[in-house]
């Protein structure tokens, strides 16, 4: 008995929240577009998400594209088909792999940051007295920072997929006497505009629900020290989830356009 009464407080506290999170997206478009808009805040958030995560991306995405090429290498040339490795890794990459482990990495970094920081600004009562001065603390706090998730993190996708399309390339040259210029050619003459525009379409959102997430964790962080570290750990879970169900919708979608 008392297991299913368990399982019917999970189910309880998951409709929660996820009324929760619904509701607290709602205040974002609405907040969004109300001024003031804190564009000095919008541009330090953007520089702390975007080239403080930079360099953990980019060593990601390098050892993916080694990874990726040295374990597919065997089975290709066993059926005589090396000469497709910059194809099959080129969309892979493109396609799926980059921006699903960049916003994965992004989950991680950025949505445990964003609910560590405003967990301990709401612990610290200092969100408490942003209203009480009259201020609007979720224009400068969650705005800010949705904004600048939602916009650097395709960015970081980019980067993320150039380095690790290059790994590949290194290996390739290495192992299989392929030059740089014929491996970058193979690859972007097998991508098409339709490979491209999906992966960016879905990256925005991968950007917009992390920050949300991050946001909404620690902004409504309980009182007390224990408090900051659920919201951050639950912002990871939570965000990584969401990326998951995001990209799945994004590839469902995606198939129905292609068959139509």
């Amino acid at each position: 008995m008392d297991y299913l009464e368990n399982i019917w407080v999970r189910i309880i506290t998951f409709l929660r929240e996820t009324g929760e999170l619904a509701e607290f997206s709602g205040r974002f478009f609405r907040e969004a577009f109300r001024p003031p808009f804190e564009f000095r805040e919008f541009l330090r958030q953007c520089y702390q998400m975007g080239n403080r995560s930079l360099m953990l991306v980019l060593i990601t995405g390098f050892i993916i594209g080694l990874v990726l090429t040295l374990q597919s290498r065997p089975t290709l040339i066993e059926f005589g088909a090396e000469s497709w490795m910059p194809n099959m890794v080129g969309i892979s990459i493109v396609r799926e792999i980059g921006p699903v482990i960049t916003a994965l990495i992004c989950a991680g970094r950025i949505a445990s940051g964003i609910g560590a920081e405003l967990g301990s600004m709401r612990v610290t009562e200092q969100i408490d007295a942003m209203e009480v001065s009259g201020t609007n603390p979720f224009n400068y706090l969650v705005v800010t920072r949705v904004m600048a998730t939602t916009l650097m993190l395709p960015l970081l996708v980019i980067f993320g997929d150039l380095i690790a399309l290059y790994g590949s390339a290194l290996v390739e040259y290495f192992k299989g006497a392929m030059s740089f210029r014929l491996y970058f050619n193979s690859v972007f003459d097998a991508l098409s505009f339709g490979d491209f525009i999906p992966a960016t379409v879905k990256s925005f959102f991968f950007g917009f629900v992390i920050g949300l997430v991050g946001c909404y964790k620690g902004y409504y962080c309980k009182k007390g020290t224990a408090g900051v570290g659920k919201a951050a750990n639950s912002a990871v879970v939570m965000a990584s989830l969401l990326v998951f169900f995001v990209d799945f919708m994004a590839v469902f979608i995606s198939d129905i356009f292609y068959e139509l």
